[in-house]
């Protein structure tokens, strides 16, 4: 199977085949509606909001970092500020998303970026035996089991998560 064979975007299913998990290139799924948002994904799927992994950039700092999310939360930004030790974190802007993942966002997958980031994983994945996360195009989704995510990601687990009331 060659890259344009895939669903995935090329440069993902080609991080797939450096990583070993070639198996993966076969099990991702494109819809003709786009998966960009945690809903639009669950839906196309047929599964649960938090069955899905948000891959999300902030800047802390000035530096990109990755968080990954369950679909059905949000990103506590003080508890990732505490994790990293940093100033200040915020939301990253889609050129700096794009110059550093090299996917656009709603597409951005948990691996297989252009650049080397510090990742944090959301221990709420855990509560899946099986999640689905972006490959590297707003149409296009892949399942993965989340102690399998957190290893290929080279991400620290973390509790990153807004609390609830």
């Amino acid at each position: 199977m060659t890259p344009s064979d895939s669903a995935a975007h090329p440069r993902f299913a080609e991080a797939l085949r450096e990583l070993g998990l070639d198996g993966l290139i076969a099990q991702v799924r494109r819809f003709p509606d786009a998966t960009r948002t945690a809903a639009e994904a669950a839906a196309a799927i047929g599964c649960e909001l938090s069955e899905i992994c948000k891959s999300l950039i902030f800047a802390a700092d000035g530096v990109p970092v990755l968080v990954l999310m369950d679909g059905a939360s949000r990103v506590d930004l003080e508890r990732v500020q505490e994790e990293l030790g940093a100033g200040k974190v915020t939301r990253a802007k889609a050129d700096v998303v794009r110059e550093t993942t090299g996917y656009a966002i709603g597409g951005v997958p948990p691996f297989g970026h252009r650049t080397k980031t510090r990742v944090l994983a959301d221990r709420s994945l855990f509560d899946h035996d099986l999640v689905w996360a972006a490959a590297g195009t707003p149409y296009a989704v892949f399942p993965i089991a989340p102690e399998d995510l957190v290893a290929h990601a080279g991400a620290t687990l973390v509790d990153v998560r807004e609390r609830t009331a």
